[in-house]
């Protein structure tokens, strides 16, 4: 069975224009036209990947967001008519993690579907195994894309955890805003970086024993930021056969 998507709009020729489009490469579609709907079936049955438009009736595209990025990592992709800066910031801000505006290609929207979920769930036949990288009580495993701290699950969304993997890796090393906007976002991403800040605050508050004093990502003033190593030092977990 192919992955499932959640389509959200309230206009009825998009939401069968995606629908058709995703079925017919073989992902699970179902649909909502409003924001409590959304909900609803988001909540009951987890999907891999929601599309979501803005403009909805009852609970906005925005709220939705966030109120789905406090209870899971679920990758959302928003797609929208407001084709504004501020509008595309926004959305990311709320936690989405890409956008396309509306009218849209639907190969465009299915190819950044599938990167999307590839960067959620990469399959390891693909690649070289890689060791989980630690930091102190800090582990994030790459290939099974779990991060924990003190031994207990830390759940951070796609973005969150690329931001995390990239610095980790690069344990001291300064990343610029810009920087962290090419290696996550990508090259062809137009938004501000505040939205660097944004996701930069969430991990902070997932992983920092005191966000507003940060011990991990620290803030290098008028560059950007980096990844301090705790304890003896960033080092790479060996794996070990029993």
């Amino acid at each position: 069975m192919g992955h499932k998507i959640l389509v959200v709009d309230d206009e009825p020729h998009i939401v069968e224009l995606v629908r058709y489009n995703l079925a017919q490469e073989g992902f699970e579609v179902r649909v909502a036209y409003d924001g409590h709907e959304a909900l609803r079936l988001a909540r009951a049955d987890p999907p891999d990947l929601i599309i979501l438009d803005l403009m909805l009736p009852y609970v906005d595209g925005l709220e939705i967001c966030r109120t789905l990025r406090r209870e899971s990592a679920v990758p959302i992709l928003v797609l929208t008519a407001k084709d504004g800066e501020m509008d595309r910031v926004i959305g990311l801000e709320s936690g989405a993690d890409d956008y396309v505006t509306k009218p849209f290609s639907p190969r465009e929207l299915v190819a950044r579907v599938r990167a999307i979920l590839r960067r959620a769930r990469p399959d390891p036949a693909l690649g070289q195994v890689s060791p989980p990288l630690v930091a102190g009580d800090l582990v994030l495993d790459p290939n099974t894309r779990e991060v924990t701290l003190r031994g207990r699950p830390v759940e951070l969304t796609t973005k969150e955890f690329e931001l995390l993997r990239l610095m980790m890796a690069h344990p001291n090393r300064v990343f610029s805003r810009d920087a962290l906007l090419e290696h996550i976002w990508g090259y062809d991403y137009f938004g501000s970086s505040r939205t660097v800040d944004m996701h930069i605050s969430r991990l902070r508050d997932k992983i920092e024993d005191d966000p507003a004093s940060p011990t991990y990502i620290v803030t290098v003033r008028g560059v950007g930021y980096k990844f301090k190593p705790q304890d003896a030092g960033l080092r790479r977990a060996r794996k070990t056969t029993r």
